[in-house]
Protein backbone atom coordinates (compact mmCIF):
# COMPACT_ATOMS: atom_id res chain seq x y z
CA UNK A 1 0.00 0.00 0.00
CA UNK A 2 1.53 3.28 -1.15
CA UNK A 3 -0.13 5.25 1.62
CA UNK A 4 1.53 3.47 4.56
CA UNK A 5 4.81 5.39 4.54
CA UNK A 6 2.95 8.69 4.30
CA UNK A 7 0.62 7.78 7.16
CA UNK A 8 3.55 6.63 9.32
CA UNK A 9 5.69 9.74 8.80
CA UNK A 10 2.73 12.13 8.81
CA UNK A 11 1.49 10.79 12.13
CA UNK A 12 5.02 11.03 13.50
CA UNK A 13 5.07 14.72 12.57
CA UNK A 14 1.64 15.25 14.14
CA UNK A 15 2.66 13.74 17.48
CA UNK A 16 6.16 15.22 17.57
CA UNK A 17 4.64 18.71 17.40
CA UNK A 18 1.58 17.85 19.51
CA UNK A 19 3.44 16.16 22.34
CA UNK A 20 6.10 18.80 21.95
CA UNK A 21 3.73 21.68 22.70
CA UNK A 22 2.38 19.79 25.72
CA UNK A 23 5.93 19.29 26.98
CA UNK A 24 6.75 22.93 26.33
CA UNK A 25 3.76 24.07 28.37
CA UNK A 26 4.10 21.49 31.16
CA UNK A 27 7.68 20.64 32.06
CA UNK A 28 9.60 22.60 34.67
CA UNK A 29 12.23 25.04 33.43
CA UNK A 30 10.73 25.02 29.94
CA UNK A 31 10.59 28.54 28.53
CA UNK A 32 7.02 27.88 27.43
CA UNK A 33 5.76 26.57 30.76
CA UNK A 34 2.24 27.75 31.56
CA UNK A 35 1.45 28.89 28.02
CA UNK A 36 -2.15 27.77 28.40
CA UNK A 37 -4.91 25.95 26.59
CA UNK A 38 -5.12 28.28 23.59
CA UNK A 39 -1.42 27.75 22.96
CA UNK A 40 -1.86 23.98 23.14
CA UNK A 41 -4.96 23.80 20.94
CA UNK A 42 -3.39 26.13 18.38
CA UNK A 43 -0.29 24.00 18.07
CA UNK A 44 -2.32 20.79 17.78
CA UNK A 45 -4.29 22.33 14.92
CA UNK A 46 -1.08 23.37 13.18
CA UNK A 47 0.41 19.93 13.90
CA UNK A 48 -2.46 18.24 12.05
CA UNK A 49 -1.97 20.60 9.11
CA UNK A 50 1.76 19.87 8.94
CA UNK A 51 1.21 16.14 9.34
CA UNK A 52 -1.31 16.08 6.49
CA UNK A 53 1.08 17.95 4.20
CA UNK A 54 3.82 15.46 5.08
CA UNK A 55 1.57 12.44 4.64
CA UNK A 56 0.33 13.64 1.26
CA UNK A 57 3.83 14.39 -0.01
CA UNK A 58 4.98 10.88 0.89
CA UNK A 59 2.22 9.06 -0.94
CA UNK A 60 -0.87 9.09 1.30
CA UNK A 61 -3.35 11.25 -0.64
CA UNK A 62 -5.99 10.94 2.09
CA UNK A 63 -3.69 12.17 4.90
CA UNK A 64 -5.78 10.61 7.68
CA UNK A 65 -3.27 10.39 10.60
CA UNK A 66 -6.15 8.95 12.60
CA UNK A 67 -7.79 5.50 12.64
CA UNK A 68 -11.18 7.11 13.32
CA UNK A 69 -10.89 9.12 10.11
CA UNK A 70 -9.65 6.01 8.31
CA UNK A 71 -12.69 4.12 9.62
CA UNK A 72 -15.01 6.81 8.32
CA UNK A 73 -13.40 6.59 4.90
CA UNK A 74 -13.58 2.80 5.02
CA UNK A 75 -17.32 3.04 5.58
CA UNK A 76 -17.71 5.13 2.41
CA UNK A 77 -15.58 2.70 0.39
CA UNK A 78 -12.24 4.48 0.14
CA UNK A 79 -10.43 1.71 2.03
CA UNK A 80 -10.98 -2.03 2.37
CA UNK A 81 -11.11 -3.56 5.85
CA UNK A 82 -7.54 -4.96 5.61
CA UNK A 83 -6.35 -1.52 4.46
CA UNK A 84 -8.07 0.03 7.48
CA UNK A 85 -6.17 -2.21 9.89
CA UNK A 86 -2.83 -1.79 8.12
CA UNK A 87 -3.20 2.00 7.97
CA UNK A 88 -4.26 2.18 11.62
CA UNK A 89 -1.23 0.13 12.67
CA UNK A 90 1.28 2.40 10.94
CA UNK A 91 -0.49 5.44 12.39
CA UNK A 92 0.00 4.02 15.90
CA UNK A 93 3.67 3.23 15.19
CA UNK A 94 4.23 6.71 13.79
CA UNK A 95 2.63 8.20 16.89
CA UNK A 96 5.01 6.20 19.09
CA UNK A 97 7.99 7.57 17.19
CA UNK A 98 6.70 11.14 17.37
CA UNK A 99 6.26 10.84 21.14
CA UNK A 100 9.80 9.49 21.50
CA UNK A 101 11.15 12.46 19.55
CA UNK A 102 9.32 14.89 21.86
CA UNK A 103 10.79 13.03 24.85
CA UNK A 104 14.29 13.42 23.45
CA UNK A 105 13.80 17.10 22.71
CA UNK A 106 13.01 17.79 26.38
CA UNK A 107 15.34 15.17 27.84
CA UNK A 108 16.80 17.21 30.75
CA UNK A 109 13.39 18.53 31.81
CA UNK A 110 11.74 15.26 32.84
CA UNK A 111 13.86 14.88 35.95
CA UNK A 112 13.09 18.49 36.87
CA UNK A 113 9.34 17.79 36.91
CA UNK A 114 7.93 15.82 39.84
CA UNK A 115 4.29 15.64 38.76
CA UNK A 116 3.88 12.15 37.28
CA UNK A 117 0.36 12.80 35.98
CA UNK A 118 1.50 15.98 34.25
CA UNK A 119 4.27 14.06 32.52
CA UNK A 120 1.83 11.39 31.39
CA UNK A 121 -0.45 14.13 30.05
CA UNK A 122 2.27 15.14 27.61
CA UNK A 123 1.90 11.75 25.95
CA UNK A 124 -1.79 10.93 26.17
CA UNK A 125 -5.13 12.23 27.34
CA UNK A 126 -6.82 12.00 30.72
CA UNK A 127 -10.21 13.26 31.89
CA UNK A 128 -10.58 16.37 34.01
CA UNK A 129 -13.38 14.56 35.88
CA UNK A 130 -13.06 10.78 35.73
CA UNK A 131 -16.44 9.37 34.77
CA UNK A 132 -15.96 6.72 32.10
CA UNK A 133 -19.42 6.84 30.48
CA UNK A 134 -19.38 10.65 30.29
CA UNK A 135 -15.74 10.73 29.19
CA UNK A 136 -16.69 8.27 26.44
CA UNK A 137 -19.64 10.46 25.45
CA UNK A 138 -17.47 13.58 25.22
CA UNK A 139 -14.98 11.81 22.93
CA UNK A 140 -17.82 10.49 20.79
CA UNK A 141 -19.23 14.02 20.41
CA UNK A 142 -15.87 15.56 19.56
CA UNK A 143 -15.01 12.87 17.00
CA UNK A 144 -18.50 12.98 15.53
CA UNK A 145 -17.98 16.65 14.72
CA UNK A 146 -14.46 15.97 13.43
CA UNK A 147 -15.63 13.39 10.89
CA UNK A 148 -18.99 14.98 10.12
CA UNK A 149 -17.53 18.42 9.46
CA UNK A 150 -14.70 16.99 7.34
CA UNK A 151 -17.39 15.50 5.12
CA UNK A 152 -19.21 18.84 5.08
CA UNK A 153 -16.04 20.73 4.11
CA UNK A 154 -15.20 18.40 1.23
CA UNK A 155 -18.75 17.76 0.06
CA UNK A 156 -19.83 18.12 -3.55
CA UNK A 157 -22.27 20.80 -2.47
CA UNK A 158 -19.45 23.01 -1.20
CA UNK A 159 -17.48 22.51 -4.39
CA UNK A 160 -13.87 21.80 -5.22
CA UNK A 161 -11.32 22.95 -2.66
CA UNK A 162 -7.74 23.32 -3.94
CA UNK A 163 -5.69 20.40 -2.55
CA UNK A 164 -3.15 22.69 -0.89
CA UNK A 165 -5.93 24.48 1.01
CA UNK A 166 -7.52 21.39 2.56
CA UNK A 167 -4.94 20.83 5.34
CA UNK A 168 -5.28 24.45 6.48
CA UNK A 169 -9.04 24.10 6.83
CA UNK A 170 -8.76 20.80 8.71
CA UNK A 171 -6.17 22.38 11.00
CA UNK A 172 -8.65 25.13 11.82
CA UNK A 173 -11.26 22.47 12.54
CA UNK A 174 -8.92 20.71 15.00
CA UNK A 175 -8.14 24.03 16.66
CA UNK A 176 -11.84 24.83 17.04
CA UNK A 177 -12.68 21.37 18.36
CA UNK A 178 -10.00 21.71 21.02
CA UNK A 179 -11.30 25.06 22.21
CA UNK A 180 -14.92 23.88 22.15
CA UNK A 181 -14.82 20.25 23.32
CA UNK A 182 -11.31 19.73 24.66
CA UNK A 183 -11.97 20.66 28.27
CA UNK A 184 -13.49 17.45 29.66
CA UNK A 185 -11.08 14.86 28.21
CA UNK A 186 -8.32 16.62 26.31
CA UNK A 187 -10.00 15.76 22.97
CA UNK A 188 -8.09 12.71 21.79
CA UNK A 189 -10.46 12.09 18.81
CA UNK A 190 -7.77 9.76 17.51
CA UNK A 191 -6.91 6.26 18.75
CA UNK A 192 -3.37 6.51 17.35
CA UNK A 193 -2.79 9.92 18.92
CA UNK A 194 -3.51 8.48 22.36
CA UNK A 195 -2.48 4.82 22.17
CA UNK A 196 0.84 5.32 20.38
CA UNK A 197 2.22 7.90 22.83
CA UNK A 198 0.78 5.97 25.78
CA UNK A 199 2.76 2.92 24.62
CA UNK A 200 5.82 5.14 24.22
CA UNK A 201 5.33 6.42 27.79
CA UNK A 202 5.19 2.84 29.05
CA UNK A 203 8.35 1.82 27.17
CA UNK A 204 10.63 4.87 27.36
CA UNK A 205 12.98 5.42 30.34
CA UNK A 206 11.32 8.70 31.31
CA UNK A 207 12.81 10.12 34.48
CA UNK A 208 10.38 9.93 37.40
CA UNK A 209 7.43 8.68 35.40
CA UNK A 210 4.43 6.96 36.95
CA UNK A 211 1.96 4.52 35.48
CA UNK A 212 0.48 4.87 32.01
CA UNK A 213 -3.18 4.86 33.20
CA UNK A 214 -4.27 1.82 31.20
CA UNK A 215 -7.60 1.84 33.05
CA UNK A 216 -8.61 4.88 30.98
CA UNK A 217 -6.86 3.94 27.72
CA UNK A 218 -9.88 2.20 26.20
CA UNK A 219 -11.89 5.44 26.13
CA UNK A 220 -9.72 7.39 23.64
CA UNK A 221 -9.37 4.27 21.50
CA UNK A 222 -12.99 3.14 21.14
CA UNK A 223 -14.94 6.38 21.60
CA UNK A 224 -13.39 8.06 18.52
CA UNK A 225 -14.22 5.00 16.43
CA UNK A 226 -17.81 5.17 17.71
CA UNK A 227 -17.93 8.88 16.94
CA UNK A 228 -16.76 8.32 13.37
CA UNK A 229 -19.36 5.57 12.90
CA UNK A 230 -22.10 7.85 14.23
CA UNK A 231 -20.99 10.61 11.86
CA UNK A 232 -21.31 8.17 8.97
CA UNK A 233 -24.84 7.16 10.03
CA UNK A 234 -25.96 10.79 10.26
CA UNK A 235 -24.27 11.76 6.98
CA UNK A 236 -26.00 8.89 5.20
CA UNK A 237 -29.35 9.88 6.71
CA UNK A 238 -28.80 13.44 5.43
CA UNK A 239 -27.84 12.21 1.94
CA UNK A 240 -24.40 13.79 2.13
CA UNK A 241 -22.82 11.12 -0.07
Amino acid sequence: MDNLLGEFVGTMVLIAFGAGVCACNTLNKSKGQGGGWICITSAWGFAVMLGVFTSTTLGAPQGDLNPAVTLGKTLVGIYTVPQFFATSLVQILGAMLGAAIAWLAYLPHWAETEDKAAKLGIFCTAPAIRNYPLNFLCEVIATFFLMFVIWMIFSKQVGTIPPALGPYIVGLLIWTLGMSFGGPTGYAMNPARDLGPRLAHAILPIAGKGGSDWAYAWVPVFAPLAGAFLAYIVAVALHVF
